[in-house]
C-alpha cells in the first residue's frame, strides 16, 4: 500500500455520507420551510466533511496508542497500527484538518450570520466543541470513547446540534417540532456506532474501551441496538403526525426494511468479518432515510 492510499484508507470515505445526513436534514426542512440557502449548504458540508475527517484520524490515532486497534483487531486495518502512518504524521494531520475545520466553519458563520456578533460568538463555541469532540473521543489521556460515552456524542453532535444547527443557519429560527427529526439522525447515527463497538467488542475490552456493549455484553448491546433504530423511526412518525399534511410525508418508511434488515444482521451475524459490512449499511440506510423524509416534507 502506497503512502495515498493509506491517507484514504485513515480517511475513512465511507464514514462521510452518514456525517452529512444530519446536514441534509437540517437543509430539507429549511428547504420545507422555504428558508433554504445554498450557500449555508455547501459551507456546511464542507465544515462536515472536514470535521469527519478529522474524528477518523484521530480515531485511528488514538486507538492505535490506545492499545484498541492491536495485531489483535478484528475489523478493518487501521493506518498508524499497520505502520502505513507514522503516528508523528497523523498528529500533523489532525492539526492541519482542525485548523480547516475552523476556518471553513468560521467562513459559515460569517455568511450565514452577518453583523450578529452574539450568535456567531455562540456558534463559534459550538464549532471548537465539534472539533474537540473530535480530536478526544479516542485520543488524549482520557478518551470519552473510552469511557462509554461516545454515544453520547454523536446522538448530540450526529443528531441535535447537526440538525438544529444547521436549520438555523438557513432559517435564523427553530421550532420545538424540528427536535423530533434531528433526534431520529442522531439515533440512527449512533446505531452505526453501536455495530461497530459490537463488531470489536472482544478488542475493545481487552483494551479497556468501556464502550455501551462492552458494558452490556453482546445480548443487551443487540436490545439496545433494536430500541434505537424503533426509536429513530418513532421520533419521524410523531413529527409527520403533528405537522400532517400529505401521505407524501411518511415516504421515509421506504428505509424501514433496510432498518429491519440491519437489526436482524446485528442479532445473528457474530463475526467480526460478517458484520462489518453492516456499518456501510446502516450510514446508507440513514443518508437514504434523511432524503426520504426531506423529499416527503417537499412534496406536500
Amino acid at each position: 500500500m502506497n503512502k495515498f492510499q493509506a491517507w484514504i484508507m485513515a480517511a475513512r470515505p465511507r464514514t462521510l455520507p452518514l456525517a452529512l445526513a444530519s446536514i441534509g436534514m437540517g437543509a430539507f426542512l429549511a428547504a420545507s420551510a422555504d428558508l433554504f440557502s445554498w450557500q449555508v449548504l455547501l459551507l456546511s458540508a464542507l465544515t462536515t466533511i472536514f470535521l469527519q475527517v478529522l474524528s477518523n484520524l484521530a480515531n485511528d490515532y488514538g486507538d492505535s496508542i490506545h492499545g484498541a486497534d492491536s495485531a489483535d483487531r478484528e475489523g478493518p486495518t487501521r493506518a498508524v497500527q499497520a505502520g502505513y502512518i507514522s503516528p508523528k504524521a497523523m498528529k500533523q494531520a489532525m492539526i492541519i484538518f482542525g485548523i480547516l475545520s475552523f476556518a471553513s466553519g468560521l467562513w459559515l458563520l460569517l455568511a450565514a450570520l452577518p453583523g450578529n456578533q452574539l450568535l456567531l460568538f455562540l456558534f463559534l463555541l459550538l464549532g471548537i466543541a465539534a472539533i474537540f469532540a473530535a480530536i478526544t473521543y479516542t485520543s488524549g489521556s482520557k478518551p470519552y470513547g473510552y469511557a462509554g460515552l461516545g454515544d453520547l456524542s454523536v446522538l448530540l453532535f450526529f443528531g441535535i446540534v447537526g440538525v438544529l444547527g444547521s436549520y438555523y443557519l438557513h432559517a435564523q429560527q427553530l421550532s420545538w417540532d424540528h427536535l423530533l427529526p434531528a433526534l431520529s439522525c442522531g439515533l440512527f447515527s449512533t446505531a452505526v456506532l453501536n455495530v461497530n463497538n459490537i463488531r470489536d467488542i472482544r478488542t475493545d475490552e481487552m483494551a479497556g474501551k468501556r464502550s455501551i456493549p462492552v458494558r452490556l455484553g453482546r445480548s443487551r448491546a443487540v436490545t439496545y441496538h433494536w430500541m434505537l433504530l424503533f426509536s429513530g423511526i418513532l421520533c419521524s412518525v410523531c413529527y409527520v403526525i403533528v405537522n400532517f399534511e400529505s401521505w407524501w410525508q411518511f415516504l421515509f418508511v421506504i428505509s424501514l426494511p433496510l432498518l429491519i434488515k440491519n437489526g436482524r444482521a446485528v442479532q445473528h451475524k457474530k463475526t467480526s468479518a460478517a458484520l462489518d459490512p453492516y456499518l456501510k449499511q446502516m450510514a446508507l440506510t440513514t443518508l437514504l432515510y434523511v432524503l426520504t423524509f426531506g423529499i416527503g416534507q417537499l412534496l406536500v
